[in-house]
């Protein structure tokens, strides 16, 4: 496995360079060009070296246009300081040199979209009034009624004289796209992302980059993500789910693929239900490997009354490996169904009675529930600190901080990632199985305490999946490692590895602290609030279950608002 040169990981430009976004783009070219060529083209790759080639400024406005968004825009409204040349000069230089189209097909909603309705009106004027309309429509209005008039693209002369107004299109846009998908290794980052860094808003990890580090090995996998990105693109537009469905890849090999197209055939299924295709939703959960695809496609059966349809994928999937999750929404499924096919209800999962308590407190003027209850019952010598979900998942994200950051193959890409590109698959765990255990050995001898307070210390503001920092000091740490027995801990990180993405929610908002109490009586003990008319999630309610079984004081604290009283009581 050969390692990337150091000198060559991306950094973002200094800020105090009025051409720092310039700067960030060719840093993303050369890296795609150095690191990726052999998924390019042999005309993308001779088009990236070109505008590499380009003069500054040419480059600058260029830049300046594939960070904006869409691919039309209007010459006169383009005004960029840091540029010496007047902009109209460089657009033009930049039309010669093929990179815009200077008098691309306009349709009616991007013809609205760029001229505002003051120029818009004397334009169309005539066309309203013959039409049988006033002159003086909302713009809104105005589109609506000339839409059935006006069908076909044209150019923007064609359409009415815009006087000093001209648009251009960017040419290649398609391959700026690509290049930043193989760089980020997907479409949600963008170029500003180099910006956040620069300003301090974000720090990463920096992890060693392989040739086997890259989000995608072959072109084809590139050409499969654009693909089901404007699947995905399409749904949100509200386009027919029987459409999108005909565009989806088929089944592909690379596992970081596979997890995403199976995310786009749950929600692809969601949106055929939604808009009445029950057949097409059931064939397309069918088809995918996500955890809520199988439960969605069991319901949908029970609504259209094919229980023995259900009972037999239900009955089939009871005996395979799941999560909690899973598992509690098939034991409720098999429950309704089974008088339906005839069968026995089966047996109930076990729960353990959950701690419950109540108190009184006046209704705070400003503040949640969580804050007033926390405040009720903080004492000097039992504190109470309001952590949700961030002192568990910290506590493991510190501690294991080298097993989520391990360069495996695939999980990490480029130099700005929160986490691994894995972190929710299946075979997270498993691809650093090792790793986990040795992390988890230290909670055995001793020394996770000083592993996690070195890493709170070393590790300071980079990103984490799990780790929120300004929610961790260091008191908070040193309080938890100090009553939180090790083997409690062992078992809660155990659970969170179970299903990441699940399991990371859930966690009891509040704990308080009994450091003075001896080593043999809980120490700690964590406490979900509810307001009134509040109730357990199940997510929350399968942790209660949890911390019962493995013996982890945990209760529910149910409050009551005390309108005449000023004092908070316990009940």
């Amino acid at each position: 496995m050969t390692t990337f040169d150091p000198a060559s990981v991306p950094r973002t430009a200094d800020l105090d360079n009025p051409l720092y976004y310039l700067e960030n783009m060719e840093t993303v070219v050369r890296w795609v060009l150095d690191h990726h060529g052999d998924l390019l083209t042999g005309s993308e790759f001779r088009l990236l070296e070109t505008f590499l080639g380009l003069e500054t400024e040419e480059k600058a406005l260029l830049t300046r246009l594939v960070m904006r968004t869409g691919e039309l825009f209007r010459a006169d409204k383009l005004v960029y300081p840091e540029l010496d040349s007047p902009v109209s000069e460089i657009l033009h230089r930049l039309v010669s040199a093929d990179w815009l189209e200077p008098e691309p097909l306009l349709d009616l909603d991007q013809l609205f979209r760029l001229f505002t309705l003051a120029e818009l009106r004397p334009a169309f004027a005539d066309t309203l009034q013959e039409l049988g309309h006033s002159r003086t429509l909302p713009k809104a209005t105005m589109k609506t009624v000339l839409s059935d008039h006006f069908s076909e693209a044209r150019t923007l002369d064609q359409w009415f004289d815009t006087g000093e107004a001209w648009v251009v299109c960017l040419r290649h846009m398609a391959l700026f796209d690509r290049i930043r998908l193989m760089f980020f290794g997907n479409l949600r980052q963008t170029w500003s992302d180099f910006v956040l860094v620069e300003l301090g808003y974000q720090s990463y990890e920096q992890v060693p980059f392989t040739a086997e580090s890259r989000a995608f090995s072959h072109r084809e996998e590139v050409d499969c993500y654009l693909a089901m990105q404007a699947c995905r693109d399409q749904l949100d537009e509200g386009v027919p789910a029987f459409e999108v469905w005909s565009q989806v890849p088929g089944p592909v090999t690379n596992a970081w693929l596979a997890s995403r197209r199976d995310r786009l055939l749950l929600e692809l299924g969601r949106q055929a239900e939604r808009q009445g295709d029950r057949e097409l939703a059931l064939t397309v959960w069918a088809r995918s490997q996500h955890r809520e695809a199988r439960l969605k496609q069991l319901r949908l059966l029970e609504r259209m009354k094919r229980h023995e349809e259900a009972w037999g994928i239900a009955s089939h999937w009871q005996s395979e490996e799941m999560s909690d999750a899973e598992r509690q929404g098939l034991d409720r499924i098999l429950k309704r169904v089974a008088p339906k096919v005839g069968e026995p209800r089966p047996a109930p999962i076990t729960t353990l009675p959950i701690n419950e308590w109540q108190i009184s407190l006046p209704r705070p003027a400003v503040g949640s529930v969580e804050w007033a209850a926390a405040e009720h019952l903080h004492r000097p010598e039992a504190p109470v600190a309001y952590v949700e979900n961030t002192l568990i998942n910290g506590l493991f994200g510190l501690l294991c901080w080298s097993a989520i950051f391990k360069p495996v193959p695939g999980a990490f890409f480029h130099p700005f990632h929160t986490g691994p590109a894995d972190l929710t698959r299946e075979d997270f765990v498993e691809r650093r199985r090792p790793d986990f255990e040795a992390c988890f050995a230290t909670l055995g001898d001793g020394g996770y305490q000083q592993r996690i307070l070195d890493t709170w210390h070393g590790k300071q503001g980079l990103a984490n999946p799990f780790v929120i920092w300004p929610a961790l000091s260091q008191d908070l740490i040193e309080l938890a490692l100090e009553c939180i027995p090790a083997e409690h801990l062992e078992a809660m990180f155990r659970r969170l590895l179970l299903n990441v993405k699940e399991h990371r929610s859930g966690f009891p908002d509040l704990i308080q602290f009994h450091p003075q109490r001896p080593d043999d009586e809980p120490r700690y003990e964590m406490v979900e609030v509810k307001g009134p008319g509040d109730r357990l999630q199940d997510h929350q309610r399968r942790w209660l279950d949890f911390f019962a079984r493995e013996g982890i004081p945990a209760s529910v604290c149910y409050v009551r608002w005390d309108e005449d009283s000023g004092v908070g009581s316990r009940e």
